[in-house]
């Protein structure tokens, strides 16, 4: 699905040349962040600037050290679920469902059809919450506020959605190792079939506020070019990638949970400009709404989590207090702290999250805990890219492309 044909690139190689020559006496050396108002997170940039035109960038990987993967090394599958809510906290239930999608695929674990289509839905509000917030900030990062107040608003229904499902707003820890915490409820269903009906309307304005605007569109088509070998070659994913014409959506390459049930298309563009990344999350937002409505109204009956048998998700309270299974089985899950035991293997699941391919490699050992948690978060290649594209651009295009990444610094904890 083409929506954005390449535009006119002004980017100046031969002006960052010719600047990159000169002595370093004529440059400046400028932190950008960790304090920076336009950065979206915690995270630090040193620019090299020549007047106001940038010589190069060096991003700082790791700037906040959290130590997310070693801690996936020492507390239980379940346990962990609270640690991915702070990786990528602008959509934290996505985060969630490719963390335990890792852990079933390494137990080898068979979602029932209910949960598979329930947590589909969870995700693709996510990716809406996620691309709202990312051109919000581009908005609110080039003038326009009155665009960011539009997008906020948005999120904060989505965020009401996820507080009556499960009782928090923004870190979730919604999903279970077989399952989810708390299964829909009809209050639940109601409020998402309202905001799939009210949302086109909010993004329609938004639209006519924005993807016309002149100062915009100046301040973004041109900047930050990334050509389709240069994002295949960099390990690119999501939106940065599709805007840049590859087309790959793990949704539908290598389909996972209820997608391959859903009727919807794969957003992309050629200019791969900050212009064209912006254009492919609204049009993404349109189809995520494709896809909650489709299955919203197609919701399995039956159980949200796997039965007691294989002791990896709590059993319902009626079993806990009529059978001796359900009883032992939820003590040990949830008091004991024993979790449970894992085989000797290996493997890697990864989903299509809103910024990208989010995929966790797991090794088992036997324990209740992974012996190794490795996680490919999106932002970290994403982030490596910024001086390639920001090399010869001015001080003011940082904002522009650093926003159209959507660099949340917390997955950069390496």
């Amino acid at each position: 699905m083409s929506i954005a044909p390449a535009p006119r690139s002004f980017r100046s190689d031969a002006a960052a040349d010719t600047a990159a020559e000169r002595s370093e006496d004529y440059l400046w050396t400028l932190n950008f962040g960790p304090q920076h108002p336009a950065t979206h997170t915690t995270l630090r940039l040193v620019l090299k600037l020549d007047g106001e035109r940038v010589v190069d960038a060096m991003p700082e990987m790791g700037y906040l050290h959290s130590g997310f993967e070693k801690l996936g090394e020492h507390l239980t599958f379940n346990q962990y679920v609270t640690v991915t809510d702070r990786m990528n906290y602008i959509s934290p239930m996505a985060n969630n469902v490719a963390w335990h999608h890792a852990v079933e695929k390494l137990l080898g674990i068979e979602l029932t059809p209910r949960c598979r289509s329930i947590r589909t839905i969870i995700a693709e509000l996510a990716r809406i919450s996620d691309h709202l917030l990312s051109n919000g900030a581009v908005g609110l990062d080039t003038g326009a506020f009155t665009f960011f107040l539009y997008a906020f608003y948005q999120r904060e229904v989505i965020y009401d959605i996820f507080e009556t499902l499960c009782g928090a707003r923004f870190t979730n820890s919604w999903t279970r190792v077989g399952g989810v915490s708390q299964d829909f409820t009809p209050l639940v269903i109601e409020k998402i079939r309202t905001f799939v009906k009210t949302f086109p309307k909010t993004l329609e304005d938004m639209e006519r506020l924005l993807t016309r605007n002149r100062i915009f569109v100046d301040r973004t088509k041109g900047v930050g070019v990334l050509s389709k070998e240069e994002a295949i070659n960099s390990g690119a994913t999501g939106p940065v990638a599709r805007a840049s014409g590859v087309t790959r959506d793990l949704r539908k390459d290598e389909p996972y949970l209820a997608y391959e049930d859903f009727d919807f298309q794969i957003c992309c563009a050629s200019a791969g400009d900050c212009y064209a990344r912006y254009l492919v999350r609204m049009a993404e937002m349109r189809e995520s709404l494709k896809i909650v409505a489709q299955a919203l109204e197609n919701i399995p009956a039956g159980p949200v989590n796997v039965g007691i048998d294989q002791r990896t998700a709590l059993p319902t309270k009626q079993q806990v207090y009529s059978t001796i299974e359900g009883t032992i089985s939820h003590f040990e899950l949830s008091m004991s702290n024993r979790g449970f035991e894992v085989p000797s293997g290996e493997s890697y699941g990864a989903t299509e999250a809103p910024n990208g391919e989010l995929g966790f490699y797991l090794v088992g050992d036997g324990s209740e805990s992974a012996y190794r948690a490795r996680c490919r978060p999106p932002s970290v290649l994403h982030f490596a890219l910024f001086p390639q594209l920001i090399r010869g651009h001015t001080l003011s295009d940082v904002v522009a492309v650093l926003g159209s990444l959507n660099i949340i610094a917390a997955e950069l904890d390496r």
